[in-house]
């Protein structure tokens, strides 16, 4: 998914529901900093659900509703804060900074519960390395780019699809492996793109 600007391309934000619920929320008096940080509760209860998903098989389909509910948050958050006019001076912040705490709780609690906490760790560090590169290219004056096969809602989107599955069949281990080949590639993509772009510009 590329964007010409520095924000996400989400189709689910232009949504009636989405819109409607973002509206609710802006009338309720929600700030999005507080959506922000809402969101880093959902990934702290996924990441518990799916740590005790390997003895509590109903674990799994919650740790996949909670990894969904830490998305609605990140989509929201911005839509209150931009559509809704609620921005705030910490914004980028509240922006950025939970994005990558939820990718670390939840990777890592994915490998522990594939029983492979390394692998997890590793994850987490590839996930925090591939929004580093789309925020390198910003801070070098290019467009961010969001480019996948795995940014950041494709590996939420697997990683919920791998729990819900392993509920019957344990195939998180399985899971990891294709987001980790899948964040690889996306930092390289995202490095080229960055260098085409500055090689045009010293052109």
């Amino acid at each position: 998914m590329e964007v010409s600007s520095n924000r996400r391309s989400l189709k689910t934000r232009s949504t009636r529901w989405a819109g409607t619920l973002a509206q609710w929320l802006v009338r309720c008096g929600f700030s999005p900093n507080v959506i922000s940080l809402t969101g880093i509760a959902f990934a702290a209860a996924g990441a518990i659900a799916l740590v005790l998903a390997p003895e509590r098989p109903w674990s799994w389909l919650v740790g996949a509703v909670l990894i969904q509910l830490r998305l609605l948050a990140n989509m929201l958050d911005g839509m209150v804060a931009i559509e809704g006019g609620k921005s705030t001076a910490t914004g980028a912040l509240f922006n950025e900074v939970p994005d990558r705490i939820e990718d670390t709780l939840l990777l890592v609690a994915a490998g522990y519960a594939a029983d492979q906490p390394a692998f997890g760790w590793l994850l987490a560090l590839l996930a925090m390395a591939s929004a580093y590169i789309r925020l390198l290219g910003g801070s070098l004056g290019q467009t961010q780019h969001f480019c996948g096969p795995m940014a950041k809602q494709h590996r939420m989107a697997l990683l919920t699809i791998g729990a819900a599955l392993s509920t019957f069949v344990p195939l998180m281990g399985i899971t990891l492996i294709i987001i980790l080949v899948g964040t690889v590639i996306t930092c390289v993509r995202r490095l080229l793109r960055i260098a085409k772009a500055l090689r045009e510009v010293k052109a």
